[in-house]
């Protein structure tokens, strides 16, 4: 089962709280729902790292202490914003594989809308860890996003890794993605402007008899790309030949 990975903590008290019900309002008024949106639109603006139990509830206007009656710490905070954030992805279990097509548009749909999450979300791109959040939102995506692939011709693990291999290379482009965005943020220069000062001087120091592969080919790409990458071109090319493959591995059989 792919998806973003949980960092820790109980495993049993993070599944119960993210199953459990979080409309329930304590004693002070608070909902699971209202801490974990509080979080994520901290998240959103600032960053994983400005995100803190004590800005959470400052922004909710309430103790710190009280936020612990209903989420235990930060980590378990993380699961949840994940989970729900997870739930952003389809209307309908069925909507990637009512995709018009095959499955191969189904799978590209999947792609773009884990893409289009990335964006709207770049702090869940910070989260790297060995597990998955096994929340009700992220078993629903599991089922949306494997759904396409069932009665194609691949067993079930071969089904898992295909979807595994998509949603890895989405999320890695989605990070160089976000990495050129917080470059451009804290330089004030665009990915098009660092390249047209930085290309002119590379061709400079650059020895094009001694590289001349690197030099013929990262002339084209950055001329193609209007910088060193693309990330959307690198998507769109990456996903296609990852689904070329899936379908000659189909024909195969």
């Amino acid at each position: 089962m792919d998806g973003k990975r949980s960092s820790g903590g109980d495993p049993a008290r993070s599944v119960a709280l993210l199953w459990g019900s979080h409309t329930k309002a304590g004693r002070s008024g608070l909902t699971v729902r209202a801490i974990v949106e509080t979080a994520i639109g901290i998240a959103d603006a600032e960053g994983l790292d400005a995100l803190s139990m004590r800005r959470v509830a400052e922004r909710l206007g309430v103790g710190t202490m009280s936020l612990y009656t209903h989420v235990p710490g930060k980590i378990e905070l993380t699961d949840l914003m994940i989970d729900t954030a997870y739930g952003q992805l389809y209307d309908d279990v069925d909507a990637p594989s009512s995709q018009p097509g095959g499955w191969r548009e189904a799978m590209e749909f999947v792609a773009a809308r884990n893409w289009d999450l990335y964006l709207r979300h770049p702090w869940m791109l910070q989260i790297v860890t060995a597990r998955p959040v096994v929340g009700p939102n992220a078993s629903l995506k599991y089922e949306a996003e494997l759904r396409p692939l069932e009665g194609i011709g691949l067993s079930d693990i071969e089904m898992d890794s295909v979807l595994t291999l998509i949603l890895t290379h989405v999320e890695g482009t989605a990070r160089i993605r976000a990495s050129l965005d917080q470059v451009q943020q804290s330089t004030g220069m665009s990915e098009t402007e660092w390249w047209l000062v930085s290309a002119p001087a590379l061709e400079k120091v650059m020895d094009a008899s001694r590289f001349p592969v690197a030099s013929r080919v990262g002339q084209a790409a950055g001329q193609a790309h209007n910088g060193a990458t693309d990330p959307a071109h690198a998507l769109d090319f990456g996903l296609a030949r990852i689904l070329d493959g899936v379908a000659a591995l189909i024909a195969g059989r």
